[in-house]
């Protein structure tokens, strides 16, 4: 619904004629802005009048209209010709996951070449121009439609949506019910494997009572321990590797649970230190013994302090009979390495129920460094553990912070869950982050609830579970997730690495989730995984690292076909965003912020599920 804004003959003519020299400033500075609006809100009505010009083929994303370049004549055939549309990929990439192909589990991304200076000093030639990369739309698959609404996407999903082959038999527990078929789609259910698992872990780990809120479950399957925790409320984030057990991360998102793409390799993962109250292997495939334990040392720096460590493979409980073999020798040898690192972590094993060790982390680290030289433990880590993004796991501990008074524990507890998510987090509370402030975190709570109330007008199937799947690509202090909790949704909170302040940490501490990425590189996840996207300040954060369209590219890889998005920004750049999401094909229209048309940003609003003009 475009909105409808003063002529700028009507603006002109109203505004005071006995300004100050300052005030008049400003008028012209509002006049500026109405001009603007009432242009962009103009030229949305003649694009959207223009017949449609209809993509070659399928594309990734529902399409919007394009309009024709104008007809040749003497005043403006000195212009170049827009950019034309970008083109549909070939037929094979429609699961095109790049970054991803290494089979080390690592991130790869190819270097993209850094654009040239607009200035070259007079004393160098001026490099030649370095070749834009090619952009293509990713198609979806024959017969893909957008999944059910929450809650019924919970439990099945399109066969012609996901990569097959499907999945090796579910890893939670033996027993557990397994996918069925059913005509076109996917079923699953909550069995009683999965239940009885969880309810032997209740015994030893607080599910209940919001003390667990944030988990991590490493090799997830069909990601059905993170959908049974949901019946806690605990937010589960699942995490595998793309390989040839099938596209379990794909197949999680598709039923509306979070999870991302991702393996043990050299690197950390990445989420910062402190992120999860709980994390679970069941089967995961991973060698945590391997290369002196530096696997489960990843662990120690990912579980927030008195946090739980729980590992499922049979056998375990290897002091309990069972046949003797080799394998049976191994698995001991396995489990006593395990042992003898979970002790140099200072890890309390809480219990060993047959196939199942917990152990839990200690809330304090006193005197972390006294206790390394005395008791022989590992070394302690010299790198900020919260730098996660392309960086190398070290063979160290890494150490809780200090807090006042100095026999205080980690940064403070944490109020449990759901008073979690509008408490102010230890982290600020404690001064750890120095530069943000109680007053300042309050007032950005404030503000995303202002903004995404404002949303909502445009957002007409937030409430019916249409729109469940949703990534902040600049979340901040993830303001926007917690105004966005009444709705049902879970939301990726993306904090930009080396581009703005590491806030991941805040955002874990209330009891969301989320990671870390580069916007110019590519999200780790599948095609049409999401089904909103909120950008905030990201083209004009990333305008001197890679293009507009190459951000916009990825946004309609990882967008679902008919699904929405919003940008905010400033208005010469919502300008130009909104231009290349033409070339997308995407039904946008660009519309002022909650603060009214003489609010310097300005959004573009993207509804895909809108039909196309004559269609």
């Amino acid at each position: 619904m475009p909105l409808q804004f003063p002529s700028s003959a009507t603006v002109v003519a109203a505004l005071p004629r006995a300004l100050s020299l300052s005030a008049a400033a400003v008028a012209a500075a509002t006049t500026t802005l109405l001009l603007i609006s009432a242009v962009v809100s103009r030229s949305h009505h003649i694009a959207s009048s223009s017949p449609p010009l209809l993509p070659p083929s399928a594309s990734a994303s529902t399409t919007s209209t394009q309009a024709p370049a104008p007809a040749p004549d003497a005043e403006h055939h000195h212009h170049s010709p827009p950019p034309p549309p970008v083109p549909p990929c070939p037929p094979n990439a429609t699961n095109l996951v790049p970054c991803h192909e290494s089979p080390s589990g690592d991130r790869h991304c190819p270097p993209r070449p850094t654009p040239p200076l607009p200035h070259p000093p007079k004393d160098h030639p001026p490099h030649p121009p370095v070749p834009p990369p090619p952009h293509c739309r990713v198609p979806p698959p024959p017969g893909y439609r957008p999944p059910p609404p929450w809650p019924v996407r919970r439990e099945r999903a399109r066969y012609a949506n996901v990569e097959l082959p499907l999945l090796p038999p579910g890893k939670v527990s033996e027993g557990q019910d397994p996918v069925r078929g059913r005509g076109e789609w996917l079923v699953f259910a909550q069995g009683k494997g999965v239940r009885h698992y969880v309810e032997q872990l209740e015994r030893v780990v607080p599910l209940r009572g919001g003390v667990v809120r944030t988990a991590l479950d490493i090799g997830c399957g069909v990601a059905s321990f993170g959908d049974y925790l949901l019946n806690y409320d605990v937010l589960t984030m699942s995490f595998a590797p793309k390989n040839i057990y099938g596209a379990q991360v794909q197949l999680a998102l598709e039923r509306g649970l979070p999870a991302m793409i991702g393996g043990f390799g050299a690197q950390r993962l990445p989420h910062p230190s402190r992120s999860f109250d709980m994390v679970h292997c069941a089967d995961c495939l991973v060698s945590w013994t391997a290369h002196d334990g530096l696997y489960m040392l990843e662990i120690d720096r990912l579980v927030q302090p008195g946090g739980y460590w729980i590992f499922s493979r049979p056998p375990v409980s290897w002091k309990s009979a069972y046949n003797i073999s080799n394998q049976a020798i191994k698995d001991q040898d396995n489990q006593l390495a395990m042992d003898d690192v979970a002790n140099k972590l200072n890890w309390t094993k809480l219990s060993e129920m047959g196939t199942t060790s917990v152990w839990r982390k200690p809330t304090c680290h006193l005197h972390c460094e006294q206790e390394s030289k005395l008791l022989g433990s590992l070394p302690l880590c010299r790198e900020d553990p919260d730098s996660a993004w392309y960086a190398n796991i070290s063979l160290c501990r890494s150490c809780l912070p200090r807090a006042e008074p100095v026999d205080a524990c980690a940064a403070g507890a944490m109020e449990k869950w759901p008073k979690r998510l509008d408490s102010v987090p230890p982290r600020i509370t404690s001064g750890e982050i120095k530069w943000l402030s109680v007053q300042a975190y309050e007032h950005d709570t404030l503000l995303w609830e202002k903004r995404v109330s404002f949303y909502v007008t445009y957002l007409k199937y937030l409430s019916n579970g249409t729109y469940r799947n949703t990534v902040d690509m600049s979340a901040g202090l993830g303001g926007f997730a917690a105004a966005m909790s009444k709705y049902p949704v879970w939301v990726m909170n993306v904090v930009p690495a080396n581009i703005t302040n590491n806030t991941l940490g805040v955002i874990y501490e209330r009891g969301l989730i989320g990671t870390y990425t580069d916007w110019c590189e590519a999200f780790s996840t599948y095609p049409r995984t999401y089904d909103l996207i909120h950008a905030n300040g990201i083209f004009s954060s990333y305008i001197h690292k890679c293009g507009i369209i190459d951000i916009l590219v990825e946004m309609d890889r990882i967008l679902r076909p008919g699904g929405a998005a919003i940008v905010r920004d400033r208005a010469d750049v919502v300008l130009k965003v909104k231009k290349d999401a033409d070339r997308l094909r995407w039904q946008s229209q660009i519309v002022d912020t909650e603060n009214g048309p003489l609010d310097p940003d300005k959004l573009l609003i993207v509804d895909n599920s809108l039909p196309l003009p004559g269609s």
